[in-house]
């Protein structure tokens, strides 16, 4: 789905960031801007900050930061169209659909009026679930020998389908409604005898558990038996409000406790994650009877950067973790941490804990493998390093993980380890992967001027290869630009994926700046969130009509960056540039803070954080390229 950016300006221009932290933060008052407890983490003395007039909030303890939107990814842990349709209804706006036509928008209005009531219906069975738990001494009995108590039984808003084929007709008298069967709970099937069409409770003598999207609404369940009948588990299908490859068991519950543990808990089944959540590990989610997806990766590192897999000790618990390490390979970036943790095979984490402690369990959790030990096993299984032949199994076998893994320093140095493992140098291990195009194919290279037989950097060269040439050094030295801020935007339109290596502060810093660069870096953001990273022939179709497209091009005009060099020398050049304009931009917030002293004399402390911050960035020497 494509949302107008003009849309997205106007959204972010109309909404009060104040007031949508507000609604889950309480805030007060300082100075200019608004203060209070990160709800990013564990603090105890307020470090998040609210500015009205830039509309941004950033926390100087974590270094989360953005605007409304930004807010309701980082929170609610919705993608970047569901957080801007949600604030669009929240002040009473239509999303409209740049490729859309009448037809699609209507059949797309028609589609969420349907969830909505898909999700009423199964909150109205849940509701009824959880008073017949209440009244059934066998239910709570089950749940009381799990070891679990009615305040966890009610804070996962667990419940109890009774026996019977039609229980729900008492709950809904037109049980022949066809939203029972499409919110899956009920089964419709044809009598072969008569040719009648019979109807039947899907979930019957069953332990019940809520299964929520990151929005807290009810779309779908799971049931377990209370005895060790066959199926033990059961889901409810895929409708089109729930489809098991997308969703995780307990995230809603769990998305506070993500960020203060620090970690998430992938588990096996959801009585694993009520029976954690029991025990003081309330930071567990689990798949619903499927293998982890990437789209279960992705949902989970929009709440935390730190994610462990937990598997049993036996060979289908190996072969589980493999389909989770595929899954996870493409979103481990350097600054998140993906680890496996194999329990001995006669414990699931309910039984470890129960019988080592909650500590013991937490050192396990320690000592999980973590994914670059793991991908190397997972290379190496059934290879003989000892001959030729195994070597190149292991290098055939690493070739299609390696790939996934997105650029940055854990990719290089897994392709050092391998090139080791297979006796070769990281130079041939990557031609052996990627062998270069045929001679026929390659581009001839072009002489300027000057530069005799010299060939420009990148040129007759595959892309893949271009990151390992020295670049050729340019003619007079490097040139300053004019400004700082037209600098730092150029840098990022030409290499936009070195967004991703930017820190909180960084993104906050840029996004901040004044009028024109400030919106520009708003819309990068916006786009980098929807898209990820793109060239900049894709960014400069984007911004055509947009306000910032005339700067934009300003830039660009024979800048020669877009592609010129490669991105790590581009985030060391930055890196840099941010460096000197965070300086300036702490000692005007210095200011501030000794104009605010003189009415709040807590203001004082700030003041010397913000020095010695500053004193640090002075004092770090500047990285060279």
């Amino acid at each position: 789905m494509a949302i107008p950016q003009s849309f997205i300006q106007e959204l972010i221009s109309r909404a009060d960031v104040v007031e949508i932290v507000g609604r889950y933060v309480q805030l007060k008052k300082g100075g200019a801007n608004y203060m209070g407890l990160c709800p990013f983490h564990a603090e105890k003395s307020p470090s998040f900050t609210v500015s009205p007039t830039k509309q941004f909030y950033h926390c100087f303890g974590c270094g989360k930061h953005g605007n409304a939107i930004g807010f309701l990814m980082e929170h609610a842990g919705m993608n970047f169209v569901e957080a801007v349709k949600d604030l669009a209804q929240q002040y009473g706006m239509q999303v409209p659909e740049d490729d859309a036509s009448p037809q699609d928008r209507a059949r797309a209005a028609e589609q969420r009026e349907k969830q909505a009531t898909l999700s009423d219906v199964l909150e109205k069975a849940g509701d009824a679930w959880r008073k017949h738990l209440k009244s059934s001494p066998r239910a709570v009995d089950y749940l009381k020998r799990r070891g679990l108590s009615g305040e966890i039984a009610k804070q996962f808003g667990l419940g109890y389908a009774p026996e019977g084929w039609r229980t729900l007709a008492s709950v809904f008298p037109n049980y022949d409604d066809p939203l029972l069967v499409e919110s899956g709970l009920v089964i419709t099937s044809v009598d072969e005898d008569s040719g009648e069409e019979k109807r039947y409770d899907r979930f019957r003598d069953r332990i019940m558990f809520p299964i929520r999207n990151v929005k807290g609404e009810c779309i779908g369940f799971g049931g377990r038996v209370l005895g060790d009948e066959k199926p033990k588990y059961l889901n409810s299908p895929e409708t089109p409000v729930f489809s098991k490859g997308r969703e995780l068991y307990g995230l809603f519950e769990a998305r506070h406790a993500l960020r203060e543990q620090g970690y998430v808990l992938v588990t096996e089944g959801y009585m694993d994650v009520v029976a954690l959540a029991q025990l003081g590990f309330p930071n567990a989610v689990a798949t619903l009877g499927t293998a982890c997806t990437p789209e279960h990766v992705q949902k989970l590192f929009r709440f935390t950067d730190s994610v462990v897999f937990s598997f049993d000790g036996d060979a289908a618990g190996r072969r589980a973790a493999r389909k989770a390490l595929d899954g996870a390979l493409p979103y481990a970036t350097d600054v998140r941490s993906v680890k496996f943790l194999f329990l001995p095979p006669e414990h699931d984490p309910d039984s470890y804990i129960r019988e080592f402690g909650k500590e013991a369990f937490s050192r396990y959790v320690s000592e999980a493998v973590p994914l670059s030990r793991f991908l190397l096993d997972a290379a190496r299984e059934g290879c003989d390093l000892n001959t030729a032949e195994g070597r190149a199994h292991l290098a055939s076998n690493a070739r299609p993980l390696w790939n996934q893994l997105p650029d940055g320093a854990l990719k290089r140095q897994l392709l050092a380890e391998l090139a080791d493992m297979v006796q070769l140098s990281s130079r041939e291990l990557t031609e052996l992967w990627s062998p270069p195009p045929p001679a026929s194919e390659r581009q001839p290279a072009s002489r300027s001027q000057g530069q005799g037989n010299q060939r420009s950097y990148g040129e007759g060269y595959s892309p893949k290869y271009q990151k390992y040439r020295t670049p050729r050094p340019r003619l007079g030295g490097r040139t300053l630009p004019p400004g700082r801020a037209d600098h730092a935007v150029r840098l990022l339109l030409g290499h936009s994926a070195v967004w991703d290596s930017l820190s909180g502060e960084d993104h906050a810093l840029l996004c901040s700046l004044a009028e024109p660069h400030g919106p520009l870096i708003i819309w990068l953001e916006s786009q980098l969130h929807e898209h990820g990273p793109q060239p900049w022939a894709a960014l400069r179709e984007g911004l055509r009509e947009h306000p910032s497209e005339e700067l934009a091009l300003k830039l660009m005009a024979g800048s020669g960056l877009a592609g010129a060099i490669d991105d790590s020398e581009t985030g060391v050049e930055l890196r840099n540039l941010l460096n000197r304009i965070l300086v300036e931009h702490l000692k005007t917030q210095e200011t501030e803070a000794i104009e605010a002293a003189k009415t709040d004399p807590t203001a004082l402390q700030r003041y010397r954080e913000l020095q010695a911050r500053r004193r640090e960035l002075e004092a770090a020497p500047t990285r060279a390229n």
